[in-house]
């Protein structure tokens, strides 16, 4: 009986090397199932912005732009609008090199919009303002919620008037926010109305105008937050009147204002229960004002070249008429009172600006 046996020499067993390429195959189709996603969602948001853009044209809105451009594949969804143009029917608009909207592919809920080349504001009756900074964006998340969250800032922006433009009030600032929520109620519901905060840093105004005045050459931070009722009605079509026409006419207001205020040597903390606005976007109602060396800010927008000249004698009027109340620590503490009624500012019976306009 004989056996048999292997030597070195014999060949090794071969084994299959397709396994080798499961891990590639599973990647391309992974990658190719992501692709028709990316593409598909592209082209979604594409539709959905031209039908809102529709929707606004039909309203007596004028939108231009040269094209649209779609990229950031694979990760991210960038879509652009290149010489963009838009006017609404009260005059006022915006016009930019190109507008950008992105997002995470796989968050298609949060989007951040921003204008890398700065933009033009288009103020009506009062010419092109054109606004340069380092960074103009806003954010939006919770697109699934009656109101999203919004977020905007501009960082160390500068406006410059275009041509024979009226000047816009400030000349630059280090930072401006805005930011802007559902307002949760005590049944924890969001309903029709909504919180807002804006934040104004280290603002410096136009020269000769109000701000500059009134912070005595210096700096203007204010911050102020406020809940928006009935905000439904700014998603009405604006009117010849104003941006917020539809609003006030619905009968929109603010309710439950605070902020703070530093403007030069002065320093104030503000409230106020309710503001509306008129048929002209102007502010009414009443603000009070907890403030400290408050004299310095009155003589400052006395001698300011803005209003009437009834306007700015008045001012002067009533900073000479303001209590300068207890010396504490050398500071001047005061509770001021002012009013907007019948496009005035008034601080007791004297008018000392037009009043602030929102649209």
């Amino acid at each position: 009986m004989t056996t048999q046996s292997h030597t070195a020499s014999d060949p090794a067993p071969r084994h299959s090397r397709r396994a080798l390429f499961v891990p590639f195959i599973i990647f391309g189709i992974v990658l190719a199932v992501w692709t028709v996603w990316w593409f598909w969602m592209a082209f979604e948001v594409k539709s959905q912005l031209h039908t809102r853009l529709e929707r606004l044209e039909k309203a007596g809105w004028s939108i231009a732009y040269s094209k649209t451009s779609t990229r950031g594949w694979p990760l991210h969804t960038r879509i652009g609008l290149h010489d963009v143009n838009v006017l609404a029917p009260s005059g006022h608009g915006l016009r930019a090199p190109e507008i950008l909207a992105e997002a995470n592919s796989y968050n298609p809920l949060r989007w951040v919009v921003a204008a890398p080349d700065g933009l033009t504001l288009v103020r009506a009756e009062k010419g092109e303002t054109l606004v340069q900074a380092e960074t103009i964006r806003m954010s939006l998340s919770g697109l699934r919620q009656r109101w999203p969250n919004l977020a905007f800032e501009a960082v160390k922006p500068r406006f410059t008037a275009i041509g024979e433009a009226a000047p816009f009030p400030l000349a630059d600032a280090a930072l401006i926010q805005l930011y802007m929520r559902p307002h949760i109620t005590a049944r924890t519901e969001a309903g029709d109305d909504v919180d807002i905060l804006v934040r104004l840093i280290e603002a410096k105004g136009r020269e000769g105008g109000p701000v500059q005045g009134f912070t005595q050459n210096d700096q203007l931070t204010l911050q102020v937050e406020a809940v928006v009722e009935k905000a439904s009605a700014l998603r009405q079509p604006s009117t010849p009147a104003g941006l917020l026409s539809a609003w006030t006419a619905a009968g929109g207001r603010f309710t439950d204002i605070k902020g703070e205020m530093k403007a030069g040597e002065t320093h104030a903390l503000l409230t106020s229960p309710l503001l509306t606005a008129d048929d002209k976007g102007q502010l009414e109602g009443e603000v009070a004002f907890k403030a400290e060396k408050p004299l310095a800010a009155l003589v400052g927008l006395a001698g300011s070249h803005q209003g009437t000249p009834a306007d700015r004698a008045a001012a002067a009027r009533a900073a000479a008429t303001t209590p300068q109340g207890a010396e504490e620590d050398g500071e001047q503490k005061v509770e001021l009172s002012v009013m907007f009624r019948n496009g005035r500012t008034y601080l007791g019976p004297f008018a000392l600006a037009p009043a602030p306009r929102l649209f």
